[in-house]
Parts: C-alpha cells; sequence; structure tokens
C-alpha cells in the first residue's frame, strides 16, 4: 500500500500549476526515499523532473515500489477541489488501477476524498551530467517574472546579457525594441530582494519567451530565482531542495562532432542532438521538495 499525507496541501497544488501546461501524462514513481517523476512533453521539447521527499510528508508509507500513470490535467481538477489549507492524502493500493485523493479542512470538520483512474504509460529516465557555469545570477523571482511578462508583449525571445557592470535583458520586435538592466545590489536585512552576480566571464544568450513565462508559473514556490548560464553548455545538474528550470537558446540548430554527452541523455524520438546554449533557473523551495528539473531543447 502506498499513502503520503501533506500538510501544506497548498504546495502540491502549486508545483502541478507548475508543470501542467507543459506536460499532459506523467507517471509518479513512489518510492521508501519519496516520488518522483520524470516527463517529456508530447513535442519532446521540455523535459520535466520532480521528486518530493519522504521526509517532507506527515506520513509516508510505501510497502513496495510503485508507478502511478495519471493524466495532470484530471489530477489538476481534483486539486481545485482542495482549499489552499487542506490537509490531501494520497492512496493507492499495491497493483491497483485507481488512486484516491483525500483532503481535510484543517479543523477536521470536512473530509473528501476523489477517486481516479490511472494510466499505462510508457516512461524512460534520462541521466544527466553535472555542469559548470559562466554566470550565476540571484535575484527576486518576482522581478523575474515581470521581465519575462514584460518583454513577450515587445518580442519572442529574449538576449540575456551578463557583465560586471550587470544583467540586461533585451527583446525586440515588430512595435520596437525593449530593455531592462539590472544592476548588482544587496540587502543585508532581505537577501531574497538581492540581486547578486557570480562571472567568470560575459555571457550573452537568447532564450524564448513564451517558455520562461511557463517556467515562472512556479514563482510562488519561492521568493528568489538563479539563474546559470554559459556558452556551449548542454545541460546542467540539479542541486537539493532547489527548483531549476534549463531552456535551449534560440539559435540556428548547428551540427557539432563533439557528442559525449549524447549516451548520457537518451531520449525516444529523436536520433540527433544539437549542442547548443542553455540557461539553468533555480528556485530555493520548501524542503519537501527536492529536485524539481524543467529543461527545453530547441530542435
Amino acid at each position: 500500500m502506498f499513502e503520503a499525507r501533506l500538510v501544506q496541501g497548498a504546495l502540491l497544488k502549486k508545483v502541478l500549476e507548475a508543470i501542467k501546461d507543459l506536460i499532459n501524462e506523467a507517471t509518479w514513481d513512489c518510492a521508501a526515499t519519496g516520488i518522483s517523476l520524470q516527463a517529456m512533453d508530447n513535442s519532446h521539447v521540455s523535459l520535466v523532473s520532480l521528486t518530493l521527499r519522504s521526509d517532507g510528508f506527515d506520513k509516508f508509507r510505501c510497502d513496495r515500489n510503485l508507478s502511478l500513470g495519471m493524466n495532470l490535467g484530471s489530477m489538476g481538477k481534483i486539486l481545485k477541489c482542495a482549499a489552499n489549507d487542506d490537509i490531501i492524502t494520497i492512496k493507492a493500493q499495491d497493483d491497483a488501477d485507481t488512486v484516491t485523493f483525500v483532503f481535510e479542512a484543517p479543523n477536521q470538520e470536512k473530509v473528501s476524498d476523489y477517486e481516479m483512474k490511472l494510466m499505462n504509460l510508457d516512461t524512460e529516465h534520462l541521466g544527466i551530467p553535472e555542469t559548470d557555469y559562466s554566470v550565476i545570477v540571484k535575484m527576486p523571482a518576482s522581478e523575474f517574472q515581470r521581465i519575462c511578462r514584460d518583454l513577450s508583449q515587445i518580442g519572442d525571445s529574449v538576449s540575456i546579457t551578463c557583465t560586471k557592470d550587470g544583467v540586461r535583458f533585451s527583446s525586440s520586435g515588430d512595435l520596437g525594441t525593449g530593455n531592462i538592466k539590472l544592476s548588482q545590489t544587496a540587502n543585508v536585512d532581505k537577501e531574497e530582494e538581492s540581486v547578486i552576480i557570480e562571472m567568470q566571464e560575459p555571457v550573452s544568450l537568447n532564450f524564448a519567451l513564451r517558455y520562461l513565462n511557463s517556467f515562472t508559473k512556479a514563482t510562488p514556490l519561492a521568493a528568489q530565482v538563479q539563474l546559470s548560464l554559459s556558452p556551449d553548455v548542454p545541460l546542467a545538474w540539479f542541486r537539493l531542495i532547489s527548483l531549476r528550470l534549463l531552456l535551449s537558446t534560440k539559435l540556428k540548430k548547428l551540427a557539432t562532432s563533439d557528442t559525449t554527452w549524447l549516451p548520457k541523455l537518451k531520449m525516444q524520438k529523436n536520433k540527433s542532438f544539437i549542442r547548443q546554449y542553455y540557461v539553468n533557473l533555480s528556485i530555493k523551495i520548501p524542503h519537501c521538495l527536492k529536485d524539481f528539473i524543467l529543461h527545453c531543447f530547441n530542435y
């Protein structure tokens, strides 16, 4: 039997809200150490990887490893029936074809339960190599969300340029151009409101704004976002207690002779890979969320 009780039920709702527009179906792998999910979207452009540690739950029981295939749209509809302060419990029997969601009011005056049919999904887990970055920018998550939203009114892509003077976000389109520059600042009282830049070398990369705007839906999970950028780096590794979002640059597809990293990243329905530039956005979130990765590859 599997049972996981989360006192902060709103956390699960926020996580699902951040990923449901990128993937429609996914398998939740349940083990004694926690719950994990890894899935690509239908176009094989984005990859989501998420881990909820068992010690983040009020109660966690997993007698044997289970794989629960779910339609995230349907799961989202059920979670909308829970109030933000409700306690959420997920239950499933061994070899069952359904999963049960139980919502409890804090005062225990109201208890609701919903049953959802499971799906049989083919899944493939990807190995992601570690990577060093040329630039690391830490800034308020809400500010980054605002920048992506504002520049999407101007163009379809954004250029992120980091120098010793600061970080600049630029976009251009039919109606004109837009530029937003942030200088490095330090707030001793509120670290999450600071803009901190750690730079090994200057970097200038371009990214699709529609994916960045999807990524910023995770903003309610954290006060600060970390952007890690580096040229010629295809992937980034995730850290504990963090949310990472990765997006390839909007460049022409160029052939490459360096394919040493390809065996580590085996993807379905795709035989060729293009080495491009990537951005990694890491957001600190509550401790029960170990790792949450979104990878977007522009091929």
